[in-house]
């Protein structure tokens, strides 16, 4: 027993103190039925529990509805919301609703309203979710619009990679591989220039296996890589050309080309800009990065390369896990690109830039 048997304290449940109760579940007249598989789904979500159809949406319901706001796999395409400035001056409990909503840490909501520049604030598996987060947002006073993952006249991830170009006063001749036909680009043509890094770290380990305690790492190796990369956008088309510095012959540059991949990537800019002068040029991406990750992060792939067997009895297995930022990157030229193309008359960037933009 106690020592001081009268001062025990109570069990909570027997006090007067009051209780963090779970939250009540949803009664039967609160719940909404599917139209496609009849079932019940809570008046939470957007699309069925069961079937993924779109649940109908009344008063009620609009204002309980939650985004699941869930990861998209690498093969799927989205929709992003992205962030008007300027942003709203917002109290610290409508920051912390919003981040809520938003699936972020407030600190990342607040770096991303406080950047002044659009970025984006989350990206849905569908147009409807998305859809719900800027009317949600829109209550709390946060502006945004709707990107699409995959513009019109894309497939959601595609470039045009070009290993050289022919430069004449004219514009510029682009070649893929030496024997496919250059791709002729008028100065006129030239709408908008993003530059950034793509940076890639890859870890290699091999791995001795036994029993339990006798695993140990044999080997690992690391290695990093930094390639200075430039989307050039043109009225024809919405894919845009890419130049990958570490994978271009910069032949084209002539007397000026050097022998420092960075000062031939240089160059070949400044070059662009000096014959196509109406061109938007952004390099901006290397500045918002970090801000960029927690709605568009780094892409990170393991593979395995395979068993070995070293002697009798004993086994290792190679493992290889990279990340890279390549569809981050990629991500945000597209959204300069759609940014330009809402803002943009359709005398300057032409008919194609003008069919894009969803809000």
């Amino acid at each position: 027993m106690h020592k001081d048997n009268e001062n025990v304290p109570l069990p909570r449940w027997t006090t007067d103190e009051p209780q963090d109760l779970a939250p009540a579940p949803f009664g039967p007249d609160q719940m909404v039925r599917c139209d496609e598989c009849l079932r019940a789904n809570p008046p939470t979500r957007v699309n069925c529990l069961y079937c993924a159809a779109l649940l109908p949406r009344n008063e009620t319901t609009a204002n309980l509805q939650k985004p699941a706001l869930r990861p998209l796999e690498k093969w799927e395409q989205g929709y992003n919301n992205i962030l008007l400035p300027p942003a709203a001056n917002l109290a610290s409990a409508d920051l912390a609703e919003a981040a809520d909503l938003l699936r972020l840490r407030p600190e990342d909501l607040n770096r991303i309203l406080t950047s002044e520049t659009p970025l984006p604030l989350a990206r849905a598996a569908t147009i409807d979710e998305a859809q719900l987060v800027q009317r949600r947002l829109n209550l709390l006073g946060i502006d945004s619009t709707i990107m699409p993952d995959a513009e019109p006249g894309t497939d959601g991830s595609g470039v045009v990679k070009v290993r050289a170009l022919e430069i004449d006063e004219s514009g510029i001749y682009a070649y893929q591989t030496p024997e496919a036909p250059f791709i002729p680009v008028p100065w006129s043509d030239l709408v908008l220039l993003v530059v950034g890094r793509v940076i890639v770290k890859r870890v290699e380990m091999k791995e001795r296996k036994g029993k339990r305690e006798e695993n140990s790492i044999l080997d690992s190796s690391e290695f990093f890589a930094d390639e200075i990369v430039a989307d050039l956008y043109t009225r024809a088309q919405a894919m845009p050309f890419r130049f990958a510095a570490n994978s271009f012959d910069f032949s084209c540059l002539e007397s000026k080309k050097g022998l420092l991949v960075g000062e031939n990537i240089a160059r070949l800019l400044q070059l662009f800009r000096e014959y196509a002068q109406r061109v938007d040029y952004d390099d901006s991406f290397n500045s918002v990065r970090k801000i960029l990750e927690p709605v568009w992060p780094s892409e990170q792939q393991n593979e395995s390369s395979g068993w070995r067997r070293d002697r009798p009895g004993k086994y290792s297995i190679g493992s290889i896990m990279e990340l890279t930022n390549e569809m981050q990157f990629s991500r945000y030229s597209r959204l300069r690109y759609h940014l330009l193309a809402d803002a943009a008359p359709a005398d300057h960037v032409g008919t194609t830039l003008g069919e894009h933009g969803e809000n």
